[in-house]
């Protein structure tokens, strides 16, 4: 028996001659956040109305939580929830209301105290009572998420959660996320934000115009661009003057008194070049690290950048 949450193998979606969804494969290990990157367009919505049932796929298979989205789509939805990039919530209702509607519908055991305990959870106990159109878009997003987690599904789909939020609500979003992920749910998160994604993600798969373009850990896919280096500083022009030599690839900046070398930024290569330094009798009065970040990475992998991209 497997780990995995989700499993996707050769899937693929198109309206007429347009390939939205190019056969693409991915593996979601439970209890882990697997963050699905792209531009507008990529296909990241339509991937999760697939695996959420929403839509049938035109060829591939998708199992979640084990069973199969084509044959067993009632099976998949009783263990799924769903929050998009627009809250769903009744704007004529309470806050308090909305999770009701969701007891109701979901017809889960101690109704009255699972919507006692979101409420608190999402700290909007002092606003149960108002309307739902009263709240400010973060406080409306948790509402929606705290009706998706009525029924207590063990595999979230996020949807781009925290388009349009401000950076401090689109932080308490996070560390909800991180909760439920402690609790052991299982959350697909799609997003424009790659900070989001390096925040929340143990795995990040790029899409691109249908196609998954690479997939690893925030740290893996980072390491696969060139770019990282070590920068030495030094104290004085001299000592620069004497480095740079010893570094033949490097590159130095002398307003700054460093020296760029390129590097893969493991321990071996690291020691390597600390030992050189010591066999010229030189020292540097810093050293560190650089390496890509997902900017980086994603304008390397789709030739653009996000449409939005939070700092």
């Amino acid at each position: 028996m497997t780990n995995s949450a989700i499993e996707v193998s050769g899937l693929r979606k198109a309206y007429g001659d347009k390939v939205v969804l190019d056969g693409i494969d991915l593996e979601v290990r439970a209890g882990t956040v697997f963050s699905l990157l792209g531009p507008n367009g990529a296909g990241k919505t339509t991937t999760v109305n697939l695996l959420t049932t929403l839509l049938r796929a035109d060829g591939g298979t998708a199992h979640v939580a084990g069973h199969d989205i084509a044959t067993e789509a009632k099976a998949v939805r009783k263990v799924i929830g769903v929050t998009g990039q627009f809250a769903a919530v009744d704007e004529l209702l309470t806050g308090q209301e909305n999770l009701q509607l969701m007891v109701d519908l979901t017809g889960v055991a101690n109704g009255e105290q699972v919507i006692a305990e979101l409420l608190e959870r999402f700290d909007l106990a002092e606003s149960a009572q108002k309307l739902a159109s009263t709240y400010s878009g973060g406080m409306r997003r948790k509402l929606d998420l705290a009706m998706t987690l009525v029924g207590s599904p063990r595999i979230i789909f996020l949807d781009e959660p925290t388009t349009g939020l401000d950076p401090r609500s689109r932080r308490t979003m996070w560390s909800i996320i991180r909760d439920l992920v402690a609790d052991g749910v299982t959350i697909f998160l799609t997003t424009q934000y790659l900070e989001e994604a390096d925040q929340l993600a143990d795995r990040i798969a790029v899409l691109d115009q249908g196609r998954l373009v690479a997939q690893g850990t925030p740290e893996e896919l980072k390491r696969q661009l060139p770019g990282t280096h070590v920068r030495l500083r030094f104290t004085s022009v001299a000592e620069l003057d004497a480095a740079a030599p010893v570094f033949a690839d490097s590159t130095r900046d002398d307003e700054a008194l460093t020296l760029r070398i390129p590097s893969d930024g493991g321990t071996k290569s690291l020691r390597a070049l600390l030992d050189k330094l010591d066999e010229h009798g030189l020292s540097a009065e810093e050293f560190s690290v650089h390496t890509p970040d997902l900017d980086d990475v994603f304008l390397a992998l789709t030739g653009h950048t996000t449409e939005v991209v939070a700092k």
